[in-house]
């Protein structure tokens, strides 16, 4: 009769055996909270820890399409683009006239010339377009204001958000080149001056700018070139001045008004879309 209650007993014991063992094991690892952010030159509170965030190791790329087919593509020159590294803090960072005025006045230059959000949208506007969905898309060049080109392959799926862009090119203009995940394909890559070794042979290569004095309806001017003469849009992607037309066939206003680098990118993909067919 006695034997139900030492086991009992020896169930209890091991119940508390077991508590103490736990008391005495070393606590599990915990999430360390973060340490508040250093502060940088008063307005740039943070910007190190969200840029470290946004670099990006390595770039997704879009399906594309394969019908078999050998169609004429656009090639874009994005030209003067504000992408500028500087070291703010700790952290080498793209300059940007919200995040970095106080730095930026410090070192005795002007915020507003400091526009890197200008190329974001400019790129943008191109990589959503129907234009590059359907594939047309040939090949796109950017200048930097410091002289720096780099190409873009037409299938990288660009960062959506601004800093992650930051974060993409600041890491692009050290390294040199950002390749895509889980591949050694280069999909960003810095390259020798100047950009018409890059083009086809033939190319017509084609500036705008609303100081020209050439005005066009540019869905008739796309619709009468041949689609054996592969078109370059070089562009202005900076916030005043106008680009170099040394190297373009021609040199045209399309708007009565001034356009943003973004707007006018976003006009000549319709226009192409149209003349191409593209819905």
């Amino acid at each position: 009769m006695g034997q139900p209650y030492a086991v009992k007993g020896r169930k209890k014991k091991r119940k508390l055996d077991e508590a103490a063992a736990l008391d005495a094991a070393p606590p599990a690892e915990e999430a360390e909270e973060p340490s508040p952010p250093e502060e940088v030159g008063g307005e740039d509170k943070g910007e190190e820890e969200d840029e470290e965030h946004a670099a990006v190791e390595g770039l997704p790329v879009v399906p594309r399409p394969v019908d078999g087919m050998r169609r004429p593509g656009a090639i874009f020159v994005l030209e003067r683009a504000c992408l500028e590294v500087g070291k703010v803090g700790k952290a080498m960072q793209i300059l940007n006239s919200d995040d970095h005025a106080n730095y930026l006045r410090k070192q005795n230059r002007n915020p507003a010339d400091y526009r890197p959000d200008i190329i974001h949208q400019a790129l943008l506007a191109i990589f959503d377009s129907p234009l590059t969905k359907a594939g047309r898309l040939q090949a796109v060049y950017v200048r930097t204001e410091k002289g720096v080109l780099f190409e873009i392959k037409p299938y990288v799926r660009m960062p959506r958000t601004f800093k992650r862009f930051c974060g993409l090119m600041s890491q692009l203009l050290q390294k040199l080149s950002i390749t895509a995940v889980g591949k050694r394909d280069k999909l960003l890559n810095v390259v020798k001056n100047p950009v018409t070794r890059y083009l086809p042979v033939g190319a017509r290569k084609v500036g705008l700018s609303f100081s020209a004095e050439k005005s066009v309806n540019l869905s008739d001017y796309v619709a009468k070139s041949c689609d054996d003469e592969p078109l370059v849009f070089v562009v202005g992607a900076m916030a005043h001045g106008k680009i170099d037309k040394e190297y373009t066939d021609d040199y045209i206003q399309i708007c009565n008004y001034p356009l943003s680098a973004a707007c006018c990118l976003n006009r000549i993909c319709s226009a192409l879309e149209q003349k191409w067919n593209i819905q």
